[in-house]
């Protein structure tokens, strides 16, 4: 499991090695792990380090300083180092005199660098890139090496509100921030260089594919089709019977022991899938140990009905899509359960939920709402972040955009329904069921090896997308 700290904690945790070590030491640390990152960088990138040349763009303080001291360490590799002052007046002055002293020069744009080390702004930074920095980031060509947090993102939310790097790689220092899972697409590959601090416990976590293996419900030799749980899937509609489709056959695919479908595509569901037992309601479906709701299900007066029985039950619920509509208007539905209850909106659903739309602080948001509910919810997207009542937050990065396609949610609610019919609590269900959709919608997208090369259309994806899940289900992830 990786963990992510905020910039707060961050500092907290540096102030005892400051007053214990002398003064530059830490900031050494970090920048020779960096220039060690660059080095490598430089060596897969063009084949040798001596000779190579990196320009480093210096912020002031010391992110600056990282920048400058790492050109240090470079400049003894063989490396022709150059750094542009953005705030010549600030620049950390330690760092600019260790630079000068190895050789490194002092120029007013990057000259023609093989690779450039962004030291613009670190994690007390916020707000874009000013216009004179983000003039000459547009203007690169070179790969980018962020030190700590690529500059004029935001280094607790993610978010971006105006020009920022785009960094291929990032290196950060002591731990990693949230800006690391959730805003992926600019840090590019993170490399966690250790400085000796000791943490508390993180702002956020995210499971890595070997942790939900291990915690994915594997069947057992005394196991029988109840004890590897039973999932109610309610969803479907004449408008919508393919949702009722790719949620029921991702229950079966995922690790269910028995599926029972209840709604208005029975026949179809049926001649695909012949194992499940359909029903014409929840009360005659039998013995069920957590439900789905909501997929394809319509938002009239007979679907808000149905909720409300499902709901009423004292079983763990995953509510979706049409269902959370109904919701917004209802939330004494959900607010009054004590069963665990899982709610998967996309964006829009979640402004119908909370009355707001998420903002750029998802983390807060969906925190917010898990608590003032009472229920665990799991915000979809790139950066899929999910919140228990509690606080407790796990975020997967989906790292493309493979599940990004109609109908895909209706696979994760079924992934998630099974998850939670085993016993799993919510939060675990839906971190676990959030990375295995990403992993298993890059499989179906881009073949067995789940690289990213050229994309199957979105038809196959979806049918594809259940085997997927099978296959990874069948190997523990």
């Amino acid at each position: 499991m990786r963990h992510y700290f905020t910039p707060e904690q961050i500092r907290d945790a540096e102030r005892p090695l400051l007053e214990a070590l002398p003064p530059g030491v830490l900031m050494r640390r970090a920048a020779y792990g960096l220039a060690t990152v660059v080095a490598r960088e430089l060596a897969g990138r063009t084949g040798g380090v001596a000779g190579r040349r990196v320009s480093i763009l210096v912020g002031s303080g010391d992110n600056g300083g990282d920048g400058l001291w790492a050109g240090a360490i470079l400049r003894t590799r063989g490396v022709a180092v150059s750094a542009v002052l953005l705030k010549p007046d600030r620049t950390h002055p330690e760092g600019l005199a260790a630079f000068r002293r190895a050789g490194g020069k002092v120029v007013s744009v990057p000259d023609n660098p093989d690779l450039v080390i962004d030291a613009i702004v670190g994690i007390s930074g916020t707000g874009p890139l000013r216009s004179d920095a983000a003039a000459i980031v547009a203007a690169l060509d070179a790969p980018i090496v962020s030190a700590d947090i690529p500059s004029g993102v935001d280094p607790t939310t993610g978010a971006v509100d105006g020009p920022a790097v785009r960094a291929a790689v990032t290196v950060t220092f002591g731990a990693r921030k949230p800006v690391h899972v959730l805003a992926v697409p600019y840090c590019g590959r993170v490399e966690l260089v250790e400085i000796g601090l000791s943490m508390p416990d993180p702002y956020i976590r995210a499971f890595e594919p070997a942790d939900v293996g291990a915690l994915w419900p594997i069947p057992a030799a005394e196991d029988d089709k109840y004890s590897q749980g039973v999932v109610g899937i309610a969803a479907g509609s004449e408008r919508y019977p393919g949702a009722a489709l790719l949620c029921t056959g991702a229950a079966v695919a995922a690790t269910s022991g028995m599926v029972r479908y209840v709604g208005s595509a029975a026949a179809e569901v049926v001649s695909h899938y012949p194992e499940v037992i359909v029903s014409a309601d929840p009360a005659s479906a039998g013995r069920v140990q957590a439900w789905v709701v909501g997929p394809g299900f319509d938002t009239g007066e007979r679907s808000r009905e149905r909720l409300s029985d499902i709901l009423s039950s004292d079983l763990p619920v995953v509510v979706d899509a049409d269902a959370l509509t109904v919701l917004a208007s209802e939330p004494d539905l959900v607010r009054s359960r004590s069963a665990p209850t899982l709610l998967t909106p996309h964006a829009g659903e979640f402004e119908r939920l909370a009355g707001r739309v998420p903002g750029a602080d998802k983390v807060s948001a969906v925190r917010d709402l898990a608590s003032n509910w009472g229920v665990t919810v799991l915000l979809k997207g790139r950066a899929t972040v999910v919140a228990d009542p509690d606080g407790r937050v796990l975020v997967n990065d989906a790292g493309g955009s493979a599940a990004s396609t109609a109908g895909s949610g209706d696979v994760l609610s079924g992934v998630l329904g099974a998850l939670l019919a085993t016993g799993l609590e919510a939060a675990v269900a839906a971190a676990c069921g959030a990375r295995a959709h990403s992993l298993a919608a890059a499989k179906a997208a881009y073949g067995s090896n789940g690289e990213f090369a050229a994309p199957i259309s979105a038809g196959p994806l979806l049918s594809a997308l259940p085997e997927a899940i099978r296959i990874l289900r069948s190997v523990a992830l």
